[in-house]
């Protein structure tokens, strides 16, 4: 039975960033140079295939789409210059935005002068919101919860943090039942435990990034270590992650009477020392990610969306905006901009919290996924059911 090829889908891609890969032939050049690719031949040729075809279940439901880390060598090579390591890229952000319902991730990749509205409203929003119950200023100590009542940072930040994660959790169900269906289609039954893929999806890969370090940055330009993407990446990421921790904690702790929040204590105190690293390790990873889009230092650099923009500034300024409250604390008198500085930097953090499933920090969910379901195939998998995209 002979089916029509649906060129929406390429068209729908290319509104993500992606180059016109209509040029590839599917010679396989891609494919055979990838450090990543495994005996079965998956990507990147297999998922532009899909997309010149038209079968958008199955380029979405592939794991293979987020084993990817952009290290250019395809497209370096590519010899029509289709840029297969960019059209990745695109993929995945449209992956991001197939997975969400509300299409809020669409408009933040597609339309970015809208995207930048919505940043500026939602920023506007949350600070008026919290402005409308301030307090005074004291001018003997930094009482920050004393400006703005920490009771209403709480619920405000616990409500921000529902809504992302069910966000988040939406995205991944979506995802993992795409490829829950693939999976049983092409295999039938995994070759790996659970707990064991689970460990190398998080622990070896996401934590670790031994493949990126291994592989990746091996076909890549020698740079120094602490300019070496995998470290820019970790950075950046577990800076977040800590930060978000570390606040978490700190307010667990002022539940139960052992620190209030925003009051200052020794720098080597438990969660103002993690706090305090993973800020920094954030502001370096953000602003290295700054220098490569503007240098265009790599490919995964040459062609930088607006929401990718969006998303580092967002996280640059969450991070010093933090680090100079903490400053502020510790200054002899209480300093007024610490005030204003605190409603800025609280708003715009919970901006990103809000907005960080619709846009590239998703990867952060969606490819530990894509490995666990890729560990518990194995290296090498079937190709049964393929023929239609080889």
């Amino acid at each position: 039975m002979s089916s029509l090829v649906d060129a929406s889908l390429l068209t729908d891609i290319k509104k993500f960033g992606a180059a016109d890969v209509s040029a590839c032939f599917s010679c396989g050049n891609c494919t055979a140079i990838c450090p990543l690719s495994t005996n079965d031949g998956a990507f990147p040729r297999r998922m532009i295939r899909y997309a010149q075809v038209g079968m958008k279940d199955a380029l979405l439901s592939s794991k293979e789409l987020w084993t990817c880390y952009h290290c250019g060598l395809c497209s370096d090579t590519c010899p029509t210059q289709a840029d297969p390591g960019g059209f990745m890229a695109a993929a995945r952000r449209y992956a991001i935005a197939s997975y969400d319902r509300t299409r809020l991730a669409w408009t933040m990749y597609t339309q970015p002068v809208l995207a930048s509205l919505i940043a500026i409203v939602l920023a506007v929003f949350f600070a008026v919101f919290m402005y409308a119950s301030h307090g005074a200023q004291s001018r003997t100590s930094m009482a920050l919860f004393g400006f703005i009542p920490e009771p209403l940072i709480h619920y405000t930040g616990l409500v921000v943090m529902v809504i992302a994660f069910l966000a988040g959790l939406a995205g991944i169900i979506t995802m993992v039942r795409g490829i829950s269906r693939r999976e049983v289609k092409l295999r039938g039954r995994s070759r790996i435990s659970g707990w064991k893929a689970l460990w190398s999806a998080i622990g070896v890969e996401s934590i670790g990034q031994k493949r990126y370090r291994q592989d990746c940055s091996a076909v890549q330009e020698v740079k120094p270590w602490y300019r070496r993407r995998w470290l820019i990446h970790s950075l950046t990421m577990w800076g977040f992650l800590g930060l978000l921790v570390a606040t978490v904690v700190d307010y667990g702790l002022s539940l139960i009477g052992v620190k209030m929040p925003g009051t200052p204590v020794a720098i080597w105190y438990p969660t103002r020392l993690l706090g305090t690293l993973a800020g920094l390790a954030m502001i370096y990873g953000v602003t290295m990610f700054f220098i490569d889009r503007v240098r265009k230092d790599n490919q995964s650099a040459k062609n930088s969306e607006p929401a990718d923009w969006m998303l580092l500034v967002l996280l640059w300024v969450v991070g010093v905006s933090g680090f100079l409250i903490e400053i502020s604390l510790y200054l002899p008198q209480p300093p007024a901009w610490g005030y204003w500085l605190f409603l800025f930097h609280v708003s715009v953090a919970m901006e990103l919290i809000l907005l960080a499933p619709f846009m590239k920090f998703a990867h952060a969910i969606y490819r530990p996924v894509a490995l666990y379901y890729l560990a518990r195939a194995g290296e090498t998998e079937g190709t049964a059911g393929e023929s239609a995209a080889d």
